[in-house]
């Protein structure tokens, strides 16, 4: 294992891998959609206003405040750790095989059972479309920098949680467009390509370049501990940026969720099972191929958690500020920490499950 790629995974969470902002998240996301429901209702022509600030589909705020989260996130990614891809296969080849080729479909097959099934007679069809539409914009989008965090509160191997999140922002760069666009082609909602490409490079290709080479200045003038110096100094501005957007998105909701509020619940019951189930599966797995626990917690982890910063940004893109897609990647925010701290839970106190010792796999 490289020293420095453990130091590199590690600066990610900083001393405290939750923190303030991590341990409460949930709280913190639940207060936004309290008051941006409120101010949504009370002054519904600001929003109005902000709606219109957009260019080909882009809402101009949105986007800076998305960009505000992504960049430090960039900024963390070392590639290369990828010269350590090779050393940790059986690990990599289910992580891969999870978010790729069983994430994506699973949750948009869960999307379609309970909207389409079960929930068909409490919600109007169109806007089931765009529930849907949001679950595969979550499901299709594999965290990069949380799972930095639930990585270590398992003792995750620093180096493997960093290549699996290096390999992944790859892949998204290729996959994420084309795998969006099947499903969303399935679950019969027109797929505007340009839109789509567009949120792709806005909201992964130009921060990852951006990151890069911030990364490369910054090793330049001294080492690893620049890096997580400046991310830390911009860990406030993501913090401010995610919960604008949640205050933007449920004031352009307002009205709609106090008309409708048990749709937040029926979003999030498909989302919570589709995270537990696709941990188990990883688990599982990683558990009958003999994977060591260090490796099997961050594999079961990443494929559970999403990137949701990349969804909310793509589904605001793809179907405004005041969709049913873009609510359903916010409730995704809102149940994600409760959940990934229950499979972390899981993760710790199953460890005894593992008694093989740690090795090249």
């Amino acid at each position: 294992m490289s020293a420095q790629c453990e130091t590199a995974a590690k600066s990610a969470t900083g001393s405290d891998p939750l923190g303030l902002f991590g341990r409460y998240l949930t709280v913190w996301v639940a207060l936004c959609i309290a008051l941006g429901i409120g101010l949504g209702n009370l002054v519904p022509d600001a929003f109005a206003f902000l709606s219109r600030l957009e260019v080909n589909h882009v809402n101009l705020v949105v986007a800076i405040f998305i960009w505000v989260m992504i960049y430090p996130m960039m900024v963390s990614v070392d590639f290369n750790s990828l010269k350590h891809i090779g050393e940790r296969p059986k690990g990599l080849i289910v992580t891969s095989v999870t978010n790729w080729f069983v994430k994506p479909f699973t949750m948009a097959a869960l999307g379609l059972l309970f909207f389409q099934v079960f929930f068909v007679d409490w919600v109007d069809p169109s806007n089931a479309k765009e529930y849907i539409a949001g679950m595969i914009l979550l499901g299709s989008a594999p965290c990069t920098a949380m799972v930095f965090v639930w990585s270590q509160l398992t003792k995750g191997d620093a180096t493997y949680t960093l290549v699996q999140v290096s390999l992944n922002d790859i892949i998204m760069i290729f996959a994420y467009a084309p795998i969006v666009a099947f499903l969303l082609g399935i679950a019969d909602v027109v797929v505007p390509w340009e839109t789509l490409l567009l949120s792709v490079v806005l909201y992964v290709v130009i921060p990852l370049i951006a990151g890069y080479f911030t990364r490369v200045q910054l090793l330049k003038r001294g080492n690893e501990e620049q890096v997580t110096q400046f991310t830390e100094k911009l860990k406030p501005w993501t913090i401010i940026g995610l919960l604008l957007t949640v205050v933007l998105l449920f004031g352009f909701q307002g009205k709609t969720i106090l008309e409708q509020p048990f749709i937040i619940l029926l979003i999030a019951i498909p989302l919570i099972i589709q995270s537990l189930g696709v941990a188990l599966i990883a688990y599982t797995w990683a558990w009958l191929w003999r994977v060591p626990i260090e490796i099997a917690g961050p594999v079961a982890l990443i494929g559970s958690s999403n990137f949701f910063e990349l969804a909310v940004a793509v589904a605001i893109s793809l179907f405004g500020l005041d969709s049913g897609a873009a609510l359903a990647t916010v409730v995704g925010v809102l149940v994600e920490v409760p959940v990934m701290l229950f499979i972390v839970y899981l993760v710790n106190g199953t460890r005894s499950w593992f008694t093989w010792e740690k090795a090249h796999v």
